[in-house]
């Protein structure tokens, strides 16, 4: 009888076996283009990877993350309520996003005096929390009314487990100006840290902060490097007004962006641990644990199908997590469309609480350790993110390059390439390009009206610093356009915008184009009307004109293409089809297509960006008859 392992019975896997099982089911077909993927940086995911060595890794303390929430109601009673019922409910941590903050979003805490910030704060207990402020220009007023809070409470400021969030830099790049020069600023950043140290302060005074360059377009190395960038400016403006080094290092804390794609998100929280520990060795310090935040991406927010936002900021979080985010800030999932209810704020909470308390992420502190994927684009994003680092350094620094536009110009064009990709919906965005609902039910959000900045960037009285601010833009908004455009004309003429689907042959034939079709046609807002199919033209150009439809899409599959799309585009046309499109790709019979009337070709790759705009122009141009019932 064989005792051995069932293992031992097989020959040994490896990676020469595996390409060759691979080269089979290919048939020829690229290895390249079918199973390696790229990131915004070029860098190359495989397939496959083996087993990896684990790379000493700076990580979290030990412990889960902290669970962060916004204070972001500009009624001070409502959003004492919402910060209380946060903490009630899980919450660890408070985000206080000021009216005004880039990060605000239009909303935001409108506290300006230590009453009204008392208020906000009533029944919280600081000193068992942590707090971070989000300002953006009003960076140094916030962390006055914070240390006259704590006066005013008699509590001690080295209680608190406090992130002031001061970041000029960041507000120079999401805003296109400060209120001085950077040599008039720098030092008054030192003197701020001072008097906070006098003051018992301990915590986290500034912030180099991801989020504008995210925002922008940034792909995950220029994040970093400017992150880093920004960071290393803090320090040396601590550094020249006499500040000791190792001690400037703990006032200096960095918020990343954390997005749904698993791999590289982990990869990127722990190359940004990696690349500071160097930054501080090449200082001369020893490293410690870097204060590293975590917020869910805005640019990956959509308002169409809002629920699949959920899934979006769960594995965001979860990632951010895995990274070692000491705290994680879920954006709830009707962000984008106003000021979140207390449902939408409870699921930001509790899918964090799940992920820690019953999938258990947080017990291991670096659970990606040894995992050959994650350990090779750890490294990649790390090389990456040091020559984007070194590449701003070299043009005299963050505050340099962005007042010359130099950095703004390489966004610029990752910004580009990924505008591109998520216009031919190689870049998929779920609910928005991909599988639309036009049926979907509104969610709720609080009817609060956006609220205005109190005033310019405090941090000097100067000559303002001035660039090319960064754009902030979510994924989706083309989209989100053109569904827009199509509720107007929903509301104004009872039906949507319609393409009739011209299907040719039985239903296994045309039912694959055909739902690709609907599919694409619907990010749009334009309905796709269906049928059983058609075999004779004249049957075809009946159902077109009694759809009330003015344009068409031939459905079908190649073979059927050769037989009957010449006529079935002619009968089309001659029925008063506007536009006759054809999905899929039309090899020979392009001429003679285009030539019985198809206008263009609807496949995988195309501009549907492009394809839908006109489409929506050229079907709301005139109010479609009334359909046949």
């Amino acid at each position: 009888m064989e005792d051995r392992p069932l293992a031992d019975l097989f020959e040994p896997a490896d990676r020469a076996r595996w390409l060759g099982l691979v080269e089979g089911v290919l048939k020829g077909a690229d290895f390249e283009k079918r199973l390696v993927s790229r990131t915004a940086d070029g860098l190359r995911i495989e397939p496959l990877y083996g087993c990896a060595d684990a790379v000493a890794q700076p990580v979290r303390a030990p412990g889960p993350w902290r669970i962060a929430q916004r204070v972001d109601h500009p009624d001070l009673a409502t959003a004492n309520a919402q910060a209380l019922a946060d903490l009630e409910g899980g919450a660890d941590a408070l985000i206080l996003a000021f009216a005004g903050a880039p990060g605000a979003r239009g909303y935001g805490l409108t506290a300006t005096t230590v009453e009204d910030l008392d208020a906000a704060l009533k029944g919280v207990m600081l000193p068992l929390i942590a707090l971070r402020l989000d300002a953006g220009g009003r960076g140094l007023e916030a962390a006055s009314l914070v240390r006259a809070l704590a006066d005013r409470r008699g509590e001690d400021l080295s209680t608190y487990d406090l992130d002031l969030g001061i970041d000029p830099v960041g507000v120079l790049a999401a805003t296109g100006s400060l209120g001085a020069v950077w040599s008039e600023i720098a030092p008054r950043l030192a003197e701020t840290a001072a008097e906070l140290e006098a003051s018992g302060f301990q915590g986290r005074a500034f912030l180099a902060d991801g989020r504008p360059y995210h925002e922008a377009g940034a792909s995950e190395a220029t994040e970093i490097g400017a992150v880093l960038a920004t960071a290393l400016a803090y320090l040396r403006a601590l550094e020249a007004a006499g500040h000791d080094l190792a001690g400037a290092r703990d006032r200096v804390a960095v918020l990343l962006t954390a997005d749904a794609d698993e791999f590289v998100t982990v990869a990127k929280f722990r190359a940004m641990r990696r690349l500071w520990a160097r930054v501080e060795q090449a200082c001369g310090l020893e490293p410690k644990p870097l204060r590293l935040h975590a917020e869910t991406a805005w640019r990956m927010m959509t308002k169409r199908d809002p629920f699949v936002n959920i899934l979006r900021t769960g594995m965001a979080a979860a990632t951010a997590g895995m990274g070692g985010a000491d705290s994680v800030a879920v954006l709830p999932y009707t962000q984008a469309l106003g000021l979140p209810d207390a449902f939408a704020r409870r699921v930001a909470r509790n899918s964090q609480i799940v992920l820690i308390e019953e999938a258990h992420l947080a017990r291991v502190c670096d659970p990606a350790a040894g995992a050959g994927g994650f350990e090779a684009l750890t490294g990649a994003i790390a090389e990456a993110a040091w020559q984007a680092f070194q590449a701003v350094e070299a043009e005299g620094g963050v505050v340099a390059s962005l007042s010359v536009g130099k950095l703004q110009r390489r966004i610029e064009m990752t910004r580009e390439a990924r505008t591109k990709a998520v216009a031919s919906r190689r870049e998929a965005l779920t609910g928005a390009s991909e599988y639309p609902n036009l049926a979907e039910k509104p969610v709720t959000v609080l009817d609060v009206p956006r609220v205005s900045a109190p005033g310019g960037p405090n941090f000097g009285s100067g000559s303002a610093v001035a660039c090319d601010a960064l754009p902030s833009q979510r994924l989706a908004e083309p989209y989100e356009a053109l569904r827009d455009a199509s509720d107007a004309y929903l509301a104004k003429t009872g039906s949507r915008p319609a393409v009739f689907l011209a299907n040719l042959g039985p239903v296994a034939a045309f039912n694959a184009r055909a739902t690709f079709a609907a599919n694409a046609f619907a990010a749009g807002g334009i309905e796709a009307l269906s049928n059983e199919g058609f075999d004779d033209p004249a049957a075809l150009a009946e159902a077109f004109t009694a759809s009330g439809a003015t344009l068409a899409c031939i459905c079908s599959t190649d073979a059927i293409y050769a037989e009957r799309a010449v006529e079935a585009a002619e009968a089309l046309t001659q029925a008063g089809a506007g536009t006759v499109y054809l999905a899929g790709k039309p090899g020979d019979l392009a001429e003679p297509l285009q030539q019985a009337g198809v206008t263009t070709f609807l496949h995988v790759g195309c501009d549907m960006q492009a394809l839908l705009n006109a489409a929506l122009r050229a079907a709301m141009r005139a109010p479609a008859p009334p359909r046949a019932a």
